[in-house]
């Protein structure tokens, strides 16, 4: 268990809960929930410029990782159809993958395929289903995509100032400023009972907060003197108890309840709020493809990970559709801005490329 593994290493409750947040961001657990310290270690592993375990801004934004992507692709001779919808997977004769189709009825011929989008989206809407193992069908409909994340996007006309490190009077960003700071979490039964809540689906009433100011990196992200800030909050059920939906009273009831938590920690917080866009699990699934608001396209759980992933016997890429492979966030090793995924299945799709 990870609380047991933090207690081995460290003494200071708040350090252990804060490391504890990358145990169970995205995901619908609790610290004490068994396999949860593999979450941790997603999180952990792997190095940014030399540095074991660090993370990175992106200037310019997340999307800007998407279009240095893009121009590399492009440079070597790719074309891309942003804004071109697939309708389904065009299959030959005896199954194979053959190009698809997109909504616009234009069909894109090709060798082999490869999708980033969910498992969900990929096998059980682009797939006949006749084509596919039953089994097959089965464990994809049975993946466990559980969401607890509602993430919120503001807008600021000033540095929040906090309790625990005033801001300067000239106002300029301070080291914490840059960083990740994670609120509502002194200790780890505060996650535990902000997990407990929602799993009875009730929004917690002392929500996990991740609250990061990316603009005072990237100043383009905001006017002189304004800031944006990136919440990433948890738990929040992707359906309300008494099987109600997040409408609009529910999503500004719940963000408003964040915004008092981090007014406890910054005076004046509120009163800065230009404008907010409050994304609950089923709005990121509607806006971005995310099956159930599940940001890894499934639980990162002991039993979905590895030769599980997204099913077992077709854990490395390849799919039952001969030609058609898996290369984001469902297939092995899973979720993370990391590429791993998708350097792996291109890797298994070339070496299949040149025995056509």
């Amino acid at each position: 268990l990870l609380d047991q593994i933090l207690d081995l290493w460290f003494e200071s409750e708040p350090l252990k809960a804060t490391l504890a947040t990358d145990a169970v961001i995205g995901a619908m657990a609790s610290p004490h929930t068994p396999g949860s310290g593999y979450v941790l270690l997603h999180h952990v592993m792997g190095e940014l410029e030399g540095r074991r375990g660090a993370w990175g801004y992106v200037a310019g934004g997340m999307g800007a990782l998407s279009q240095a992507i893009a121009q590399a692709a492009t440079a070597r001779g790719a074309h891309i159809f942003a804004e071109k919808a697939v309708c389904h997977v065009l299959l030959g004769r005896d199954g194979e993958a053959q190009g698809v189709a997109l909504q616009d009825g234009t069909e894109v011929r090709s060798k082999l395929v490869l999708s980033n989008a969910s498992p969900q989206i990929t096998f059980l809407e682009l797939i006949p289903q006749e084509q596919l193992p039953k089994d097959f069908v089965q464990r994809i409909q049975q993946v466990d995509t559980c969401s607890p994340v509602t993430k919120i996007n503001v807008a600021v006309d000033r540095l929040p100032s906090f309790l625990a490190a005033p801001n300067a009077r000239d106002g300029q960003p301070l080291p914490h400023h840059q960083c990740s700071i994670h609120l509502n979490c002194e200790d780890i039964q505060l996650l535990h009972q902000a997990f407990t809540e929602a799993a009875h689906g009730h929004p917690s009433s002392r929500p996990m907060i991740e609250l990061c100011i990316p603009s005072v990196l990237d100043p383009g992200l905001a006017p002189p003197g304004c800031h944006v800030v990136s919440l990433f909050t948890q738990y929040t059920p992707s359906m309300l108890a008494g099987s109600r939906s997040w409408d609009e009273q529910a999503r500004n009831a719940y963000a408003d309840t964040v915004f008092d938590c981090i007014e406890d920690y910054a005076p004046g917080f509120k009163a800065s709020v230009i404008g907010r866009d409050i994304l609950t699990p089923p709005d990121l699934e509607r806006i971005f493809g995310l099956p159930g608001g599940n940001i890894f396209h499934g639980g990162m759980s002991l039993d979905q990970l590895y030769f599980a992933r997204p099913a077992p016997s077709y854990s490395g890429y390849r799919s039952p559709i001969p030609g058609l492979y898996l290369c984001g966030s469902g297939a092995h090793p899973g979720g993370g801005v990391m590429g791993a995924a998708g350097r792996n299945a291109a890797q298994v799709a070339i070496e299949d490329f040149r025995h056509l």
